[in-house]
């Protein structure tokens, strides 16, 4: 029956097969894998989606390890009968999804081999699963990328293609889909996306949510930057969602699911609402979850996705700590509720927002945040980046560059070798009149794109001389650290900011320009004030983090290691320090003292008086407070940030009232009980360098009220002679009293302008876009920074 090898034959030929042999094996190999392919589709049971489908809850800790909240897919899926799916929803999926779905038996070889092919190409393999096998996978499989799990998935597949009624597999299918936002089904997402019933659904929406099953983290265009702070932004994501949603409904005609009259109806795209919180995610839970779920989205290594995690079944351990997030609450409620009146003044106290952060210095553990009043109210995260630029809290960044890289020598050109720069002394004099004509590196005079100069203006039109850089952080004075960052290099400064934990972003403001010395970019409070945590570890830099720990089914998938970096030399950081603790023993930041402990710090004010900032440290805790007015309509584009001139019945805000209060009150609570630990005593570093060869002496280092106020009555040209400092006696809020103490710095204004920044003939044009995705901060030549959608402040914006 088997000749072989063959007889009668001889040499090679001897070993050749005959056609009969090899057509024999060939046949009875298919027979065997026909009849195995038979058996196992007989054998084939396929496993009730309703009970692998069901989503789990995901659990949040605190950092003691109490649960914070439990939330997941399973309180947000709400399964529809097939009668209850709107014609238009199955008409745009089977369109978008697969054409032949009412034909075939589950499995489209055409589709399988146009996706291969496509792949091959290089380009789109969207074509090779059925609505019928994506049903499968989603319901019944793991979601595992095996062989194993695919051939299950092939048999699975065919027998719910032949048994199950096209209309079950639809429904189950629209039913355990995930479309984004921790909405499982199509009620779930017409609710997230619409805040509709699914039935109400019209076909121009129905083609937008057909989009998202395609990958709902860059289809939604509220963006998704912690999946891909890029190719996933909300700009864009919306123009993917546009076209496809476009193509979808182009197709259903092609298909002769939809008439062209129809099609005509919808030429603007049903632009879906903001997200919106879960109910129990209210006050700041909300925001410490978002927090804690896109810190793990960004970091897990396992391959945990967005769909994954809304299946539910995690456990999430965060660093917030419940005791100090109250306390950051309960300081920011104790100014609304004092001074915060929309109904007295409507056209002051509407609006008005707060962000904050506190970091652990040591190890860069977030241990409090504050989003904004409720989380299911006001979405934007205020803790996260708003657009609020930082003023002059950004000066700290200047001096350490000053240090670490040193001033240019004039005489060379600008790519100078380390050893032609001369590091710069805190006693180093700089010129701090008001008006100051800015010059280059070389003393040629900084001129705009228009060849007009710059003239740096202080708060209150204030000229001070010749002061140290020391004295001219405590008063907040302009013009000296526009000047040094001229002289150090713009480029040098942004290096600066970013060795010190700030991000190269949308964010980061144009560096070309002398105004990026003083906070025209716009970081969250986080990163500010992670950064300054930097300066409180003696240059240990050691990037902010939310979670701990992530569990999966009682398995560590995901456990948080922390890096740290030597950013600046130890000497520097601790310069740095012993400048910024003199702010808050003498200067503008006399309100965050807390008796018997160092606290280092900086305020921040923002020209136009759009935001106001304070930033400070103790050896082990780093917080940042802003301030900000801006319409919380989230639904409106192009917000702008509004003057807070009259905010709180205060004449203005400023770094040192508001901010500064509150820092003070969450410190102090957030401190009790700790060690006392006092900042190293720096050594002498760097060249005392000035525009005279002997430097006029510093000035005593306990100013006068009218030096710290930074809206003096009357500036005076030159500094006085301090006066003893102020009695602490001021009540708690009582702003009058602490005024006359303390006081920022607002930002400055070309040609003469005025406090506001405005230019002659220039814009005021700011930041970015208030905590969306689709704003820019992009600056110009002539010193102008603009954003897309609000973030108004002065084009050289930022004082104290």
């Amino acid at each position: 029956m088997i000749d072989y090898p063959r007889a009668g034959k001889y040499g090679f030929r001897r070993w050749v097969p005959s056609w009969k042999l090899v057509s024999g094996l060939c046949l009875g190999f298919l027979g065997i894998m026909m009849g195995a392919a038979g058996i196992a589709y007989a054998l084939v049971v396929p496993p009730e989606p309703k009970d692998l489908a069901t989503a789990q809850n995901n659990v949040y800790y605190w950092a003691n390890d109490t649960q914070m909240v439990a939330t997941g897919g399973s309180v947000n899926r709400q399964s529809l009968e097939y009668a209850q799916i709107p014609a238009a929803m199955r008409n745009a999926v089977i369109s978008a999804e697969n054409k032949t779905f009412d034909d075939d038996r589950g499995i489209d070889p055409m589709g399988i081999a146009r996706a291969f092919w496509n792949m091959a190409r290089g380009g789109d393999t969207q074509g090779g699963s059925t609505i019928t096998q994506q049903y499968v996978k989603n319901s019944m499989l793991s979601q595992d990328q095996t062989v194993s799990r695919k051939v299950k998935e092939l048999f699975i597949t065919l027998k719910v293609g032949g048994t199950v009624p096209k209309n079950k597999v639809m429904e189950g299918y629209l039913n355990v889909s995930y479309y984004g936002r921790g909405a499982s089904g199509l009620q779930a997402a017409a609710r997230a996306y619409y805040g509709k019933d699914a039935t109400a659904l019209n076909p121009s929406e129905c083609a937008f949510l057909a989009t998202l099953l395609k990958g709902a983290s860059y289809f939604d265009p509220a963006g998704a930057p912690e999946v891909d702070p890029v190719k996933a932004s909300a700009k864009e994501n919306t123009r993917r969602a546009k076209s496809r949603w476009s193509w979808i409904l182009d197709e259903e005609v092609k298909d002769g699911r939809m008439s062209a009259a129809e099609r005509e109806k919808y030429k603007t795209f049903p632009m879906p609402d903001p997200p919106k919180k879960d109910a129990k995610l209210g006050g700041q839970i909300g925001y410490l979850v978002d927090l804690a779920t896109k810190y793990f989205l960004a970091h897990n290594t396992e391959g945990v996705t967005e769909k994954e995690l809304a299946r539910g079944g995690y456990e999430i351990h965060t660093t917030f700590v419940k005791e100090n997030v109250d306390q950051l609450e309960k300081s920011i409620n104790a100014v609304y509720d004092a001074k915060i009146n929309a109904k007295k003044r409507p056209d002051k106290d509407t609006h008005v927002q707060f962000g904050g952060a506190s970091v652990d210095t040591k190890t860069g553990a977030i241990v409090a945040t504050y989003g904004g009043r409720n989380a299911t109210e006001h979405y934007t995260n205020n803790a996260d980046a708003t657009g609020a630029q930082v003023g002059s809290t950004w000066k700290p960044f200047v001096l350490a560059a000053a240090m670490e890289y040193g001033k240019r020598d004039p005489k060379l050109g600008p790519d100078q070798g380390e050893s032609d720069r001369t590091p710069v002394s805190p006693k180093s004099v700089y010129d701090g009149d008001n008006a100051l004509t800015i010059n280059q590196y070389n003393g040629d005079v900084w001129l705009d794109k228009d060849d007009k100069e710059w003239h740096q203006t202080n708060d209150g039109d204030k000229s001070y001389g010749d002061i140290t850089l020391k004295y001219a952080m405590q008063e907040s004075a302009n013009s000296p650290y526009v000047q040094l960052g001229m002289d150090v290099g713009t480029d040098k400064v942004k290096q600066a900011a970013m060795s010190a934990g700030l991000r190269d972003d949308d964010y980061m403001a144009d560096s070309s320009v002398p105004s990026f010395s003083i906070g025209t970019s716009s970081p969250s409070a986080i990163r500010m004030a992670g950064s300054y945590a930097t300066f409180a570890t003696s240059g240990k830099q050691r990037e902010p983090f939310s979670v701990t720990e992530v569990k999966h089914k009682g398995e560590i998938i995901y456990q948080h290691k922390t890096e740290t970096k030597q950013a600046f030399r130890n000497v520097i950081a601790d310069n740095v320090t012993d400048v910024l603790k003199n702010v808050v023993e003498n200067g503008t930041g006399t309100p965050a003292q807390l008796p018997g402990r160092d606290v280092a710090g900086k305020t921040g004010t923002t020209d136009g008086n759009k935001s106001a900032w304070f930033v400070g440290y103790t050896p082990q805790v780093s917080t940042a407070v802003s301030m900000f007015r801006m319409d919380d309509d989230e639904t409106q584009k192009n917000r702008e940030f509004l003057e807070m001139y009259g905010t709180g019945g205060e004449k203005s805000i400023h770094g040192a009232s508001f901010p500064a209060q509150i820092w003070h009150d969450y410190m102090a609570e957030a401190m009790k009980g700790r060690k006392v630990v006092k900042f190293p005593t720096p050594e002498p570093f760097g060249e005392v360098v000035g525009e005279k060869p002997t430097p006029s002496p510093t000035p005593s280092p306990t100013p006068s009220p009218s030096q710290t106020t930074e809206e003096p009555a009357s500036p005076s040209p030159t500094p006085t002679t301090p006066s003893p400092s102020p009695s602490e006696t001021c009540q708690p809020l009582d702003w009058e009293c602490k005024n006359n103490q303390t006081g920022g710095n607002s930002n400055g204004s070309n040609n003469g302008g005025t406090t506001d920044g405005s230019t002659d003939g220039g814009t005021d044009a700011g930041t970015t876009d208030g905590g969306t995705d689709t704003g820019t901060n992009t600056g110009t030549t002539d010193g102008t920074t603009t954003g897309e959608e609000n973030g108004r402040g002065g084009i050289f914006g930022g004082g104290g």
